[in-house]
């Protein structure tokens, strides 16, 4: 209970005929309490304590004094912290911590100039913008558990002055290439670009250097060609703290989003499911009010989506090209990360196409290899299948490599390879039991994964451990979701083949039926020229034909 309620309860029960004493009984306060409850319906304010002394208050003049000369002294040669901290102790010897002084500067110095009448006068002046001229954009970061594992993500945010509207789209880095693809991503869900201009921050994907006090920018060279294939016209706040109020709008965008839409903090397994709940969340703000405004996000958006200016028909390659040299490992380096690719490449230099959210590596313009992109700096993540050529040759590494562990933390290494594994060993010997099992891996890279691995299963259940006979099974599972299965072939569920085929029978059962046409005499007929008379059987000017008689 406030003191505000429980001066109104003592009142209401003295009212009710209470006497002094039963008050102070049932409330549980002393008679002065109630005495000044009766006499006022609201408490009095609490007193304030006088500040307790410390060692610097014989010293405060002194600082203040320092202050007060450095409004007129050069720029660069007026005292710092640390300087004032020197001077009281060799001029004053003054016995205090510098914790202290660096306090009370901190709150003295603006107090000062204040005083001294040379402080800016800060005032915000209301903005009215029109409908389809202006946008402002900004990055936050936002917390999300990521496949079990709590990671920092980036939320780009894109809104339009005017409407509201906002789109968004997370992000594992706030890089130029999350930039781009975060504008290519709010344009074309908006349908258009705003006309006059886009108010940024000083972004390292955008600003590459500030150009003193002034609104001059040094733009990045690949950010002035995105600007100029969208059409868009860029506007850079004041940096710091300062220039956060001249886009306010995605400010507190990004902090309504965060607290309404990440809180709790969203579970997915992959970036993709996270951005699919995100535009969901997009069409749902769009049902709201801003403030006061008597219309709704999408009924302003409306309004304002004609007006914007289309968009440029040609794409923009938003991802960042590296080129790097593929090391005696089978990886390359990029951002920090390690990533593999197939090992006939070692030695090479590859040409990698870094996005946002993934990778691509391409061996002159063929594409080879194809990554989630890494969140943690010096992460490594290899692909089982780019070592598949070098263990048929070294078996004894693949139990232990690296590879085959992300294989199975990723569930492309299923506990029935890990079965049908155990049994090809016990019939064919440790090493030659690991090469059957790379050569049904191998099998991955021309039929699906889940094919292979029903293979897997049929011949596991069968007593065939050999690669022929996973491919056969697996060419039968892939051909039992294309084709009808006869009635006569038909088996209960779980229930298979205890008999395999061989490759070689099973490939002449199934050969493919003969499209080509039926052999034809006609082309022969061009090497006879004859000329029928009126007549009938009367031939003129036979030609000379190396072809029997009987064939004209």
């Amino acid at each position: 209970m406030s003191k505000v309620e429980l001066y109104a309860a003592i009142r209401r029960d003295h009212r009710g005929g209470m006497s002094m004493r039963e008050l102070e009984r049932k409330h549980g306060v002393t008679w002065r309490t109630v005495r000044k409850a009766l006499d006022s319906a609201w408490p009095e304010p609490r007193k304030k304590l006088p500040p307790r002394a410390t060692a610097l208050d014989p010293y405060k003049p002194v600082i203040d004094e320092i202050l007060r000369a450095d409004l007129d002294a050069p720029r660069k040669q007026r005292h710092t912290v640390t300087r004032i901290f020197h001077r009281l102790i060799e001029e004053h010897g003054a016995d205090v911590s510098y914790g202290v002084v660096r306090y009370y500067v901190a709150g003295r110095k603006p107090e000062i100039l204040v005083e001294s009448g040379k402080a800016p006068l800060e005032a915000f002046v209301p903005q009215t913008h029109l409908p389809g001229h202006e946008a402002e954009v900004d990055f936050g970061d936002v917390t999300v558990r990521l496949g079990g594992e709590l990671v920092t993500c980036y939320l780009f945010s894109f809104r339009l002055s005017y409407s509201g509207k906002a789109v968004h789209r997370v992000f594992a880095s706030c890089g130029q290439e999350a930039f781009f693809e975060g504008h290519v991503h709010a344009l074309r869900t908006l349908g258009g670009v705003p006309r006059t201009k886009v108010r940024y921050d000083n972004l390292k994907a955008a600003v590459a250097r500030v150009l003193g006090q002034s609104r001059g920018r040094a733009e990045a060279d690949r950010w002035i060609a995105f600007r100029s294939h969208f059409g868009i016209e860029s506007f850079y706040c004041r940096p710091g703290i300062e220039g956060a109020h001249e886009k306010g709008g995605v400010e507190g965008m990004i902090g309504y989003f965060r607290r309404n839409h990440f809180v709790p903090v969203p579970e997915v397994s992959s970036l993709a499911e996270l951005n699919e709940m995100v535009e969901q969340w997009d069409r749902q703000d769009d049902a709201r009010r801003i403030g006061a405004r008597p219309k709704t996000v999408a009924e302003y958006f409306a309004l304002e989506q004609p007006l914007l200016m289309p968009l440029p028909e040609e794409p923009f390659e938003t991802g960042r090209l590296f080129t790097p040299r593929v090391d005696r490992y089978g990886q390359i380096s990029v951002r920090t990360n390690r990533y593999s690719v197939p090992i006939r490449l070692i030695g090479k230099r590859v040409r990698v196409v870094l996005h946002a959210s993934h990778l691509v590596v391409y061996d002159q313009n063929v594409e080879v290899a194809r990554h989630e992109r890494l969140i943690a700096k010096g992460a490594v993540r290899l692909d089982l299948d780019h070592y598949l050529e070098v263990l048929v040759r070294k078996p004894g590494a693949f139990p232990g490599s690296t590879a085959l562990e992300q294989a199975r933390s990723a569930g492309r290494f299923t506990p029935v390879h890990d079965a049908w594994w155990d049994q090809a060993r016990k019939m064919h010997g440790e090493r030659n039991g690991t090469r059957a099992l790379i050569e049904v891996l191998l099998l991955g890279r021309h039929l699906p994964h889940e094919h292979v691995v029903a293979g897997l299963a049929a011949a596991l259940r069968a007593g065939a451990m050999t690669a022929d006979a996973v491919a056969l099974e697996a060419r039968k599972a892939a051909q039992a979701e294309t084709e009808p299965t006869p009635a006569a072939d038909r088996r209960a569920p779980g229930e298979t083949s205890a008999t395999v085929t061989s490759l070689h029978e099973w490939r002449l059962a199934h050969l493919p039926a003969d499209t080509r046409p039926l052999p034809s005499v006609a082309p022969y007929d061009q090497l006879l020229r004859r000329r029928r008379t009126s007549g009938g059987d009367h031939r003129e000017g036979e030609a000379q034909c190396p072809c029997p008689a009987s064939a004209a």
